[in-house]
């Protein structure tokens, strides 16, 4: 390893197939995770269930649950599936946040404009907006609009990046001794529960603000 950002490097050869860990969850999943009914299954719909009645208090529009679903729990099967070793971490990369992040919310925003242009003026300006402000308040609200897909992007990139580096520089400097070395065990350990909480949480992260920036329309 030249470098701790070369185990992020999509690049590692001339067929490089670092990219495929986004569909490998299909490979992997036993064969009774298809039958229905089983524990799995509805852990799962339970899980589905629960998000939908969230979005639903959020979007007035039909059909918007199962697109942001969808985005849920391919960031929700990347980020679990970058914890496995010798897997790459897709969802640390602006290419694969900035992918999902950036036509959601141009989508919306054309929507937006082109059939309810008034609705999306009124937003530049909150109410009870003194004159003088008025201006400012448009510039302000225009540019924090038009950095929501990299914040988006970036917030979901770095919290995933952060705890790989962290395990990367603990993992390469673990001193031969054996209460070192099981002084380190515990600390992975606990470093795993911590990036498992935050591979689950980044994902409901993304997909609560797509909602709200999308329930603004």
């Amino acid at each position: 390893m030249t470098n701790l950002f070369s185990t992020f490097d999509p690049c590692t050869g001339t067929l490089s197939l670092n990219w495929i860990s986004i569909f490998m969850i299909t490979i992997i999943l036993p064969l009774k995770f298809w039958n229905l009914p089983n524990k799995q299954m509805m852990v799962f719909n339970k899980m589905i269930s629960m998000i939908n009645n969230e979005i639903k208090m959020l979007m007035k529009y039909k059909g918007t649950s199962i697109m942001l679903i969808s985005i849920f729990l391919l960031i929700l099967i990347n980020n679990m599936m970058g914890l496995m070793p010798y897997i790459f971490t897709s969802s640390s990369h602006l290419v694969y946040s900035l992918t999902l992040a950036l036509p959601l919310w141009l989508g919306m925003m054309l929507y937006g404009w082109i059939n309810k242009t008034n609705k999306m003026f009124t937003h530049m300006v909150p109410m009870g907006t003194p004159s003088i402000l008025m201006p400012f308040m448009v510039m302000i609200e225009t540019i924090s609009n038009l950095i929501r897909p990299g914040s988006l992007a970036v917030r979901l990139t770095a919290n995933m990046i952060a705890g790989h580096l962290l395990m990367s520089l603990l993992g390469n400097n673990c001193s031969m001794s054996m209460v070192m070395m099981f002084m380190s065990m515990i600390m992975f350990i606990t470093l795993m529960l911590f990036e498992t909480a935050v591979a689950m949480i980044q994902a409901y992260v993304f997909m609560t603000l797509s909602t709200l920036y999308s329930s603004e329309i």
